[in-house]
């Protein structure tokens, strides 16, 4: 496996690569999830490459920023054992050389959910990947489910701006309590662990109230609702249903959909979301 820092190296190695070049974009502290994402682009192309870079301009808080874990080694290591071919780990400065001017604005997909409690985080998303597709110029990229959000915007901006990329959805991978996994969850305490699956559970309610038949909005969420009633360790910020595709809350669920919520455990921000269908 070959680890690169440079676009110029990058570039590089671009002209020798095999084809068709499947790449995972992601912000390190990798986990099963991210293992997920490797192993479908590994079993689907002739390359991979890992991209390992904490972007920024995607941060509301700058201590939200200085705190996210970056273990680059055992990021390394992780890639390697799992056939990466090249990990894309570029320093700060090789990113953004001078401030960042021109950014993708990407319009009424990012505006609930995430888009409504982290202004500008989806623009910062959507411009730091269309930058990292310009990089690595890749056949596909591979995205996982537990950040539908994020997943519905990086489809739209590709669609909209003719990016020659395959998007390729991967499913959440959960531990044995349906929490789903992510690099957020090292930062829960022991306690804090044991309660963080009433999201899902919350999810998972409101996902058979609407295989059950029903298609008012607000008493699905009142079901996802009660999961959390007396717990007060865990603080809500949002649970709504949405289409799955432009991510538009919905008044009456007439079809496919997508629950979602995010939610605070002591000091941890947690999101994650259920695809729903009615009968």
């Amino acid at each position: 496996m070959r680890a690169i820092h440079s676009i110029a190296e990058l570039r590089c190695w671009r002209t020798q690569a095999r084809v068709p070049l499947g790449f995972v974009p992601t912000m390190g502290a990798l986990h099963a999830g991210h293992g997920r994402l490797i192993d479908e682009a590994r079993a689907t192309c002739a390359s991979v490459a890992v991209s390992i870079f904490v972007n920024p301009i995607q941060f509301n808080a700058s201590e939200d920023y200085a705190r996210y874990p970056r273990p680059l080694e055992s990021d390394l290591e992780f890639c390697a054992a799992r056939g990466v071919d090249m990990v894309f780990a570029p320093p700060l400065e090789e990113m953004y050389p001078q401030p960042q001017n021109v950014f993708v604005e990407v319009g009424p997909v990012a505006d609930a959910m995430e888009g409504r409690f982290r202004p500008g985080h989806f623009r910062g998303v959507a411009t730091v990947v269309l930058k990292l597709f310009q990089i690595v110029q890749p056949d596909r990229a591979y995205f996982g489910e537990k950040d539908a959000q994020q997943l519905a915007v990086i489809r739209r901006m590709v669609q909209d701006l003719s990016v020659p990329v395959e998007i390729v959805r991967v499913p959440t991978v959960r531990e044995p309590d349906g929490l789903a996994l992510s690099s957020r969850n090292r930062h829960l305490s022991g306690g804090e662990r044991t309660i963080a699956p009433l999201l899902y559970l919350a999810l998972s309610a409101a996902q058979r109230s609407i295989a059950a038949g029903s298609r008012d909005v607000e008493a699905i969420k009142r079901a996802a609702l009660t999961v959390f009633a007396g717990d007060p360790r865990v603080r809500l910020e949002y649970l709504e249903i949405a289409g799955d595709t432009d991510m538009q809350p919905v008044q009456s669920v007439d079809g496919p959909v997508r629950v979602l919520a995010a939610a605070w455990v002591g000091g941890t921000r947690l999101i994650d979301n259920l695809c729903a269908t009615p009968p």
